[in-house]
């Protein structure tokens, strides 16, 4: 994947998530708004500047595509796009878990630094309770 496009897109704002979670089928403008009201449960409401400014930019970075020979215009996601949605699910999954242990009363262990490890050889990880 495009080192650049990784640094511009993750992490991911929540109306880009929802975006390109609507276009791994195609659709036009409006329906993406729509398909990403529902599918967010009401909290993201695309304005059309909001949607066609991020469109745009998408587009032109090469992370959806508009559809040739179609009424209406129409986007899909690319290969570029599905690789970024795919390693934000990724992270967001790993930050959910991570919020849930702690949550729930969870361990986190941090390595001890090395100033540290000399001092106590026989301990090598700091544990913290929540």
């Amino acid at each position: 994947m495009n080192e650049a496009l990784r640094k511009k897109y993750i992490p991911m704002t929540e109306t880009i998530y929802y975006t390109l979670l609507a276009l791994i089928q195609p659709r036009h403008g409006y329906a993406v708004i729509q398909y990403v009201n529902v599918l967010s449960g009401g909290r993201i409401t695309l304005g059309t500047g909001t949607l066609y400014t991020m469109v745009g930019r998408l587009t032109a970075d090469g992370v959806i595509v508009t559809l040739p020979g179609r009424e209406k215009k129409t986007y899909q996601i690319t290969q570029e796009g599905m690789a970024l949605l795919t390693e934000e699910t990724e992270r967001l999954e790993r930050q959910l878990a991570d919020g849930r242990k702690m949550l729930s009363g969870g361990v986190f262990t941090v390595p001890k630094r090395q100033d540290e490890e000399q001092a106590a050889e026989n301990s090598r990880e700091e544990v913290i309770f929540v």
